[in-house]
């Protein structure tokens, strides 16, 4: 078995109501091509899944967000689940983490809702991006370049739509999060306000 990521660490960011397929899967794969994946949380304990539009299972949390530390990171993970994408795009140690993350040039998945956190994250300008087909106009407003399919790599970002876009998903993450960082010092991120516009 391939081991594309012995020695990598990837924080997986979840609260309750997380896309249960989609941690679940990614994390398998990623576990197989030889990763270490911490399940990262507001509060600790257990996070509960959403599946089939029911209650699903519980995750073990392995550090609170207020115990862990981007540096200790290789890559992430941002599984969607509308109650999970809406709370922690609410909760200012994620997005201060996710922002974090990004901003060091570390490799992301996300899917579906899972790009609600980047866009509170600051994260999104110019980046090429897919998600749930009803967070197309948000991403645009937040300066993302939406488009429709399985999976769309930019700067080391992979983004995907739908679980049923797993299979491709769970390919180009571990192929990113192989590759390691792609850039940092806030690549992408969206220009100043308060920046002269360029005439030519």
């Amino acid at each position: 078995m391939a081991q594309e990521l012995a020695g990598r660490r990837v924080a997986a960011l979840v609260t309750h109501g997380f896309e249960q397929s989609e941690l679940l899967g990614p994390k398998r794969a990623l576990e197989e091509a030889g990763a270490t994946v911490d399940i990262i949380a507001p509060e600790g304990g257990t996070v509960r899944g959403w599946k089939n539009h029911e209650w699903g299972d519980w995750a073990t949390v392995t550090q609170t967000l207020d115990d862990a530390e981007v540096t200790d990171y290789d890559a992430m993970l941002l599984p969607g689940g509308v109650m999970n994408s809406d709370a922690l795009r609410m909760d200012p140690r994620a997005v201060a983490f996710v922002r974090q993350m990004f901003d060091d040039g570390k490799p992301i998945a996300v899917i579906c809702h899972g790009a609600w956190t980047l866009i509170d994250a600051g994260v999104t300008y110019g980046l090429r991006l897919t998600s749930w087909p009803s967070l197309k106009r948000d991403l645009s407003n937040a300066g993302a370049d939406w488009v429709d399919a399985e999976v769309v790599v930019d700067r080391g970002v992979v983004s995907s739509r739908r679980p049923a876009d797993l299979p491709a998903f769970n390919r180009k993450m571990i192929e990113e999060f192989a590759e390691g960082r792609h850039g940092g010092d806030g690549r992408g991120r969206q220009p100043s306000k308060t920046s002269a516009p360029h005439v030519a």
